[in-house]
């Protein structure tokens, strides 16, 4: 059992019954009345995101589980197919399981996320930041600008579309933050 003082982001609980991941957390002391604790939480089965209000101290039973490396092999009609980097045994996850998964490429490493108790996968998270080509994007016309920070589609090496500022050409490789699904800066060679 945990308590409202052991909450950190990514912490895994059970709330009303289903599997749910702390997303963002804030411990509020009002100058009346007693303490409490906002949370935002995802749940795993269904990916919504619930507010909830606990009070300081309550205790929250914490699930178990276990984030192993994965390989991403291949997507067909079964689904994602990954393979377990450690034991080299394969599992075919569904896509509502996988973050992003627009943003995968055949041989991306992931994280996997397990519960222990029953040994299933719950969820697929990418990295945070991955490199990607730009493969098509119009050229930025100098002078367009109508703000300082504009920025102009571009289609990355998954088939994906994401917003980059007017400077990025085609052929050049980007840092993409796949929690926001935003550019981050050119890479680094």
């Amino acid at each position: 059992m945990a308590t409202t003082a052991d909450f950190r982001n990514g912490m895994c609980i059970e709330f009303n019954g289903q599997l749910c991941t702390i997303v963002q957390f804030q411990h509020v002391k009002p100058g009346k009345g007693p303490a409490f604790v906002r949370t935002k939480l995802k749940s795993i089965s269904t990916g919504r995101i619930l507010e909830n209000t606990f009070s300081s101290g309550v205790k929250v039973t914490e699930a178990r589980v276990e984030h192993r490396p994965h390989q991403f092999l291949y997507k067909d009609d079964m689904g994602y197919h990954f393979m377990n980097n450690e034991t080299f045994e394969q599992l075919s996850i569904e896509e509502s399981l996988v973050e992003s998964p627009d943003l995968m490429r055949e041989g991306q490493e992931v994280d996997m996320v397990y519960h222990v108790d029953t040994e299933t996968p719950l969820m697929v998270n990418l990295p945070q930041f991955i490199v990607y080509e730009v493969t098509y994007t119009e050229p930025g016309v100098r002078g367009d600008t109508s703000s300082t920070n504009s920025l102009k589609p571009a289609t990355i090496d998954t088939g994906t579309t994401i917003m980059v500022p007017l400077f990025i050409e085609q052929g050049e490789r980007i840092k993409v933050d796949t929690k926001e699904r935003s550019y981050v800066e050119r890479a680094k060679e």
